[in-house]
């Protein structure tokens, strides 16, 4: 697919088919894709567990649940666990700064040496910002543009994906991470077992709601041949409906499936 394509078929499935299992190379192609997301000072935040769901012993499974994280977690086959590891800005201390220095991504045609790295950055910056109250949420964005590139890199593999919060309460003890270790995400897998479409694109605030020119409260004029051209390239797709007729009768098929309450 076309990048706008895979942003505009991108929906967060809840139906996945239990049955058929996800390749482990298209994991790997999501997990690639993370990996390559730019980073902040190249620290590189985001750490994964990748789990497949018919091995998670039941009485862990069920302590991931949460009442918005039940039916999804049991029929994705694959469950990526997306964490924040905040020890690392202080293990590595800025020496992934100075692995761009030398490859010229940091040029010293705008002050960057490893001197710089070792005198102003790490004491001076980022050592610090390790101790203030919103260093999680500085890691948790970062890590988060990461995990979103796994996610439409697995749209682009064919995949249902879905994001959402597995319990935190139990989350180190059923995985095993370091305590120093923050959930992020978990990052559902499978082959939908509802259409691709799933009724349609979600519900958006307008864009001039969201969108600023300048200063704040002048809105940032919408071109209507802009998104003429993103709805000719698949971006822009038809929005979902309330009680859409055809979602609504996928939906009872779906819990007759899986025998589950509508």
């Amino acid at each position: 697919m076309e990048f706008k394509e895979v942003i505009g078929r991108r929906r967060s499935i809840r139906f996945f088919d239990p049955e058929k299992p996800v390749e482990r190379e298209k994991i790997q192609i999501m997990l690639e894709a993370a990996r390559l997301a730019s980073c902040a000072v190249n620290a590189h935040w985001l750490k994964a567990i990748v789990m497949q769901r018919d091995y998670i012993p039941e009485d862990m499974l069920k302590k991931l649940k949460t009442p918005v994280l039940n039916v999804q977690l049991d029929l994705a086959p694959t469950h990526i666990y997306f964490f924040i590891d905040l020890g690392v800005v202080n293990r590595i201390q800025g020496s992934r700064l100075k692995e761009l220095v030398d490859v010229g991504a940091l040029p010293p045609t705008h002050g960057w040496s490893h001197r710089f790295v070792d005198e102003l950055v790490y004491p001076q910056i980022l050592k610090p910002l390790t101790e203030q109250p919103a260093y999680a949420a500085v890691a948790a964005a970062d890590a988060g543009m990461a995990a979103g590139q796994a996610l439409l890199a697995g749209v682009d593999e064919g995949l249902g994906v879905g994001l959402n919060t597995p319990n935190p309460e139990h989350i180190h003890e059923v995985l095993g991470v370091p305590e120093d270790w923050m959930m992020l995400w978990v990052l559902l897998v499978g082959y939908p077992a509802e259409s691709w479409e799933a009724g349609g694109q979600r519900p958006r605030p307008p864009f001039e709601e969201q969108f600023f020119d300048g200063e704040y409260g002048v809105p940032f004029e919408r071109d209507e041949a802009v998104v003429d051209s993103l709805k000719a390239a698949d971006m822009i797709q038809r929005q979902a409906a309330p009680n859409d007729p055809e979602r609504m009768a996928e939906l009872k098929a779906l819990a007759e499936r899986f025998g589950l309450p509508l």
